[in-house]
């Protein structure tokens, strides 16, 4: 049995491992970054040691940062959680010459299906329907748009590796082609550290629907059932289900052997999902995360299982602890990824001090988060402040049920997407289970109409203050670096996201909406812009943030460089 098992990971998922490790009596410990220094989950675990700066490539995401801090606590094992590092075969490589224990799939493994290109190969090979597409062995501008013109429009442009919609651009005009591939590499290689791209025809209005699978060391693969992700937005899901609401027996039935028939010809280990396409009543492989899934929770609701507990289990070499007769079904779960974000200005991310937050208490309602009242929602990593899941009977009552729960949230000091939420779960379309895996792009604009407004006398969103984002970062001298006892931190400072700044003298400037790190100036001074022209291309937050002129004009001045992290409303480009 694991005996010392270090989280590389954060948030909500750290907690839950954390909690896990309780039951079965093995000693947690957390890593943190310069930003996380007094975070949930940095505070609960065991031991804590930190890891680096902010910058999740100079602290999460950088596996010698990682095996040093499992070196130093005496480590026998590592969980990494979701993202980050989680489908890194490097990663788990290290670990492996380092004697630790990956609680995961082995390396191999990894390498098989986390690259969704060589998990295309096998899964053809296994005899399982895969949607069109290309792999070019030229990875330049060129290589992708001869394999664009191969697949012919509309297609994805995907990031082979990582997950969460991170790299990954439709393209169904000609001219979006070329910026298409440069912003997916760009993305992918700040997410996950690699930039393979491949393109996959787009099958219009799919359903997305994934199967849980689990497989341990002694042979045995099973399914736990599937799971509906089709409300998506910019292809991040928003809202997750288990069962699937179009799915019939028959149609179950086939997807789950043949996800189980990929795990076992990838030779898979531990916890690991299968994504499809589902149009009528063909499925198409989409692709496999050989980690946990965020969206886990819901499999928990109707089956009643515990997946990180048995993660650890099968990571110390036991068995699974269930059988294929032991699991069914039972009931209906829905959960909501509740987002630290801006719906009407675009969805923009939004980062800053939790002035409140409250969290609903009712029957067969679950929140994972991982912050607090008074915490911060840091700008270096995804925006997710919690998922909210309800589980009942039937998916009407866990639908009102998860609405209700909803309106029980308690948040200002931040916008959030909760007034979002509660209007696609109340939708004609969502109750009918018809919304596919555009319905939010194409129509998203029908549940942004009084977005901020609340109900049943509740307050508005972020009601007390306009958007605020942090912009300061813990010194080093903040706190103790190796023994895990945070030092208080000084309190960031809030401000208004805005995009220009006029002057009297009719120049304009545009501004950072929140801290950001400077990707591309596609323009220099005296350049002549058109209204919509981009001239600052931002990333925080694992987003890219477009700021474009609002007005034909010349540049007058750039006052900032690529790779510069600037801070909220910091001047960037001046314009006349």
């Amino acid at each position: 049995m694991i005996r010392r098992l270090l989280i590389a990971n954060r948030g909500e998922i750290a907690l839950r491992v954390i909690r896990a490790c309780r039951e079965l009596g093995i000693s947690s410990i957390a890593v943190y970054s310069d930003a996380d220094v007094r975070s949930p989950h940095a505070l609960a675990a065991n031991e804590a040691v930190r890891i680096g700066p902010a910058p999740a490539v100079e602290s999460y995401l950088s596996i010698p940062r990682v095996i040093e801090a499992a070196r130093l606590s005496n480590a026998d094992a590592i969980h990494p959680g979701y993202g980050f590092l989680s489908e890194n075969a490097a990663f788990a490589k290290a670990c492996e010459a380092a004697g630790l224990v990956f609680v995961g799939p082995s390396s191999a493994a990894i390498e098989r299906m986390g690259s969704k290109i060589e998990a295309r190969r096998l899964a053809i090979e296994a005899g399982v329907p895969v949607v069109p597409g290309e792999t070019p062995a030229d990875q330049s501008d060129d290589g992708l748009l001869a394999a664009i013109e191969k697949v012919a429009l509309p297609v994805l442009v995907k990031a082979s590796a990582g997950g969460g919609g991170k790299g990954m651009r439709s393209v169904r005009e000609k001219a979006e082609a070329l910026p298409s591939i440069q912003a997916a590499r760009r993305e992918a290689l700040a997410a996950f550290g690699d930039g393979t791209l491949y393109v996959e025809r787009i099958i219009d209005r799919p359903h997305h629907v994934e199967v849980q699978v689990f497989a341990d060391g002694q042979g045995r693969t099973i399914h736990l059932f599937e799971r509906e992700c089709s409300v998506q937005r910019r292809h991040q899901k928003v809202i997750e289900e288990s069962p699937s609401p179009i799915l019939t027996k028959a149609l179950r039935d086939r997807m789950t052997r043949a996800a189980v028939d990929i795990a076992r010809a990838a030779g898979y280990r531990n916890a690991g999902t299968i994504e499809f396409l589902v149009a009528g009543s063909d499925f198409y492989f989409l692709e496999m995360n050989t980690r946990l899934q965020v969206e886990h929770p819901v499999t928990e609701g109707v089956t009643g299982l515990d997946l990180v507990r048995a993660q650890l289990l099968v990571a110390s070499g036991e068995p699974l602890p269930w059988r294929d007769g032991d699991i069914s079904q039972r009931g209906h779960s829905i959960e909501a990824r509740l987002y630290a974000e801006d719906p009407s200005q675009g969805f923009l991310p939004q980062a800053g001090r939790l002035t409140a937050y409250r969290e609903p208490q009712l029957p067969g309602v679950r929140v994972d988060s991982g912050i607090v009242e008074g915490g911060e929602v840091p700008v270096f990593y995804d925006p997710m402040i919690a998922k909210v899941i309800a589980t009942a009977e039937s998916r009407d009552l866990a639908i009102n049920r998860l609405i209700a729960a909803l309106r029980e949230v308690r948040i200002s000091g931040i916008r959030t997407n909760r007034a979002f939420l509660l209007r696609v779960l109340d939708s004609d379309a969502f109750r009918r289970g018809a919304i596919d895996t555009g319905y939010l792009d194409r129509e998203g604009s029908a549940f942004l109409e009084a977005a901020g407004d609340e109900e049943d006398g509740q307050s508005p969103l972020g009601s007390s203050a306009e958007p605020s984002v942090s912009g300061s970062r813990v010194s080093p001298s903040a706190f103790d670096p190796w023994n895990g006892v945070p030092a208080r931190a000084p309190s960031a400072p809030r401000q208004p996201p805005r995009r220009k700044r006029a002057s009297s003298d009719g120049h304009y400037v545009v501004t950072a909406p929140m801290p950001a790190t400077v990707i591309k100036i596609p323009v220099k001074a005296g350049d002549a812009v058109q209204k919509g022209d981009l001239v600052v291309l931002l990333e925080a937050m694992k987003m890219e943030l477009p700021l474009r002129a609002t007005s034909d004009g010349i540049v007058a001045s750039v006052r900032c460089q690529e790779g510069e992290l600037v801070q909220a409303d910091a001047a960037l480009v001046e314009l006349r």
